[in-house]
């Protein structure tokens, strides 16, 4: 970090706002795309950071370092600091935050709490906050432990957007989209395809709602690349070319080359070998002229896209079409640079390159790891998956590997 010694020194002194500032400028983002991820004002977030060492409100320390990776103790909100400046009639709210993300997963409601001070901007970063908590435990977390509880976070958006005011209801209607777009996720690793796509509509009509056009397009593009990935070719081209128009040229250019990704997958589930590479160039293109890894992305709702991500998606796609010469290489598992169930379903487009090159045993090496991992995390997506990939094997003669890989999968029901 280019500012970290400055950063202690704030943090030891108070200066937490400070501390927020500084750690937002190495992310190079300015006050109003922070602002834009807590669901508050430009000037709101100038005035959190030049607080000094006044008081300061929990709730937006607390979403602001989530948000910007800042470890809690840094801010105050470690239960092994004392934070004497903190309100009386703050202390309970400050205690269930102090857990940091587990402790809001486990209880969204706590989350929704107003503060004294601009009450409708801090419930809805509040609100965003768990979202967020709960898209991190996604990663470690079976999706089935995990649905039930976003499912109440999303109502509890719901019934805070029906009786607020105007302003406020756009800004909960943003964060319900991005919670109805986390369900979503969550249905699609569990194999329901139908509640996923379900999920995935409620979250851009709830995009549409808060006016954004950035974040209508962001979902429109998850909607792309869940049709994708269900064989759906030609609906995930329709949708991403919607989620361009929707931005109408005056997208980021990380919008661009994240789109562009899709569209391949859409070309690649089509069969269309060409359009599939056209639109792999263009992405990496467009990525490589994105700026560097640390800075962040434009949105707050995705990691910042990469030339790695670009040539994850050509694994994908050349898994899809038969071509091992675009899914093999002696670095390719380094791709998968995100949660272990991202990496098992890359692995699993690298069997589906072995088979295609008629690596038999190698395939199915590399795809029981991956169905270790499904299994573990209980995901219907991997467990499909990798059924898909025995389907496509066909010998009167099977080696071990292979039966052993049956083995593992024979009365599995997910």
């Amino acid at each position: 970090m280019q500012h970290e010694a400055e950063v202690r020194e704030a943090s030891r002194s108070g200066d937490y706002g400070r501390v927020i500032e500084l750690v937002r400028r190495d992310r190079r983002m300015t006050q109003t795309q922070l602002g834009h991820a807590l669901g508050l004002s430009q000037p709101a977030v100038s005035r959190l950071e030049k607080r000094g060492t006044k008081t300061y409100q929990t709730d937006a320390l607390a979403a602001a370092a989530a948000h910007l990776d800042i470890p809690p103790d840094l801010v105050g909100l470690s239960s092994g600091r004392p934070k004497p400046q903190a309100r009386d009639d703050d202390d309970m709210h400050r205690r269930a935050l102090l857990g940091g993300a587990v402790a809001a997963a486990a209880a969204p409601a706590l989350a929704a709490l107003p503060t004294p001070a601009d009450a409708s901007a801090g419930q809805a970063a509040a609100l965003r906050l768990s979202t967020t908590a709960y898209r991190r435990l996604d990663g470690s977390t079976p999706s089935q432990g995990l649905e039930e509880a976003v499912q109440a976070h999303l109502r509890l958006i719901q019934n805070t957007a029906r009786t607020a005011g105007d302003e406020n209801r756009k800004r909960l209607a943003a964060v319900g989209s991005e919670a109805a777009g986390l369900a979503g996720w969550l249905a699609w690793d569990m194999g329901n395809n139908g509640s996923a796509r379900a999920r995935y509509g409620a979250a851009v009509t709830a995009a549409r709602s808060a006016g954004d056009p950035l974040l209508t397009a962001y979902q429109v593009g998850s909607l792309a690349q869940f049709e994708a990935h269900a064989g759906n070719g030609v609906e995930a081209l329709n949708l991403a070319g919607r989620a361009r128009r929707g931005l109408r040229d005056r997208g980021p250019a990380v919008a661009d080359a994240w789109l562009s990704s899709i569209e391949a997958l859409g070309h690649a589930a089509a069969g269309d070998q060409r359009s599939a590479d056209k639109a792999l160039v263009r992405s990496r293109t467009a990525a490589e002229a994105l700026p560097g890894q640390e800075a962040p992305p434009p949105w707050p709702w995705v990691f910042s896209f990469t030339v790695e991500k670009v040539a994850a998606h050509r694994v994908t796609c050349g898994a899809w079409l038969g071509l091992p010469d675009w899914v093999l290489g002696d670095d390719v598992e380094a791709l998968a640079t995100g949660h272990a169930k991202q990496r098992a379903l890359l692995l699993l487009d690298i069997a589906a390159g072995h088979l295609a090159a008629g690596r038999v045993e190698g395939a199915f090496a590399v795809a029981t790891r991956a169905l270790e991992t499904g299994l573990h995390y209980r995901s219907g997506r991997i467990v499909e998956r990798a059924r898909a990939v025995r389907r496509s094997l066909a010998l009167s003669s099977l080696p071990r590997v292979v039966r052993d890989f049956d083995e593992r999968l024979h009365g599995v029901y997910l």
